[in-house]
């Protein structure tokens, strides 16, 4: 009896070894996505501009958000988030922890196609609010439409005090987008799967419990390029 238990369990663990293995190359391959979405918007000629990048204490993207509708409609992505290391956001990017974005009638149209976002978080207070808990931006976090190219000089007040800066890409097109009212937390089994042990958000990106995965390097290595230094006022920082 005790033979064909243990025949049954090793069955079941074998068996679902190809599935953990898929979930994990899944993962990856987000975590890549992530990375060839943010160089392609990087190099858009009329781009985000590199002033706010500089002054970004975060960057997250969430490649192929799609809208589904069950009666209302509603949009959901999964991606990542880097922020500079540190105690006060000055060092280089950090490893990158899986995020979701999720909103129920958020004000922008898909037209069925997927869009890709990517989040400036602006200040200390946003990224602690967002390595903490889930954050609806609008209500938790201050966010604006991002303003592209040479627009960030005449940025209007509400975008420069905002904390998390919106944009995004569809059908080829690249603008700053409103996300009021959507979601954003930290996918903590999109970690799990990713890094193959349980580990927050904060554990990740706060206290470098885990190196740069391999498909997390294109991505890290673009920010450590771009935007190696933060050039907030430092005061802004402490």
């Amino acid at each position: 009896m005790m033979k064909r238990l243990l025949s049954v369990l090793l069955a079941f663990s074998m068996a679902s070894l190809p599935l953990c293995a898929a979930d994990d190359k899944k993962e990856a391959d987000r975590l890549d996505n992530c990375g060839t979405v943010l160089k392609e918007i990087l190099d858009i000629p009329d781009d985000i501009p590199t002033d706010l990048l500089d002054k970004a204490e975060c960057v997250i993207v969430i490649p192929s958000v799609i809208k589904v509708a069950f009666g209302i409609s509603g949009n959901m992505g999964k991606g990542s988030m880097t922020c500079r290391t540190g105690e006060h956001f000055t060092g280089p990017w950090s490893a990158p922890a899986m995020m979701r974005l999720e909103g129920l009638g958020i004000g922008f149209q898909l037209g069925g196609q997927a869009t890709d976002f990517v989040i400036l978080v602006m200040n200390p207070r946003g990224a602690k609010s967002l390595l903490k808990s889930k954050v609806k931006l609008g209500a938790d976090a201050a966010a604006a439409a991002g303003p592209k190219g040479r627009d960030a000089a005449a940025a209007s007040d509400v975008t420069m005090r905002a904390e998390m800066l919106t944009y995004s890409r569809s059908r080829g097109l690249f603008a700053g987008v409103s996300l009021e009212g959507s979601t954003l937390r930290q996918d903590n089994g999109g970690n799990e799967r990713l890094y193959r042990r349980k580990v927050t958000a904060e554990e990740i990106i706060r206290r470098g419990a885990v190196g740069v995965p391999p498909s997390g390097q294109e991505m890290i290595a673009l920010l450590n390029r771009k935007s190696p230094k933060n050039l907030s006022d430092p005061q802004s920082l402490k």
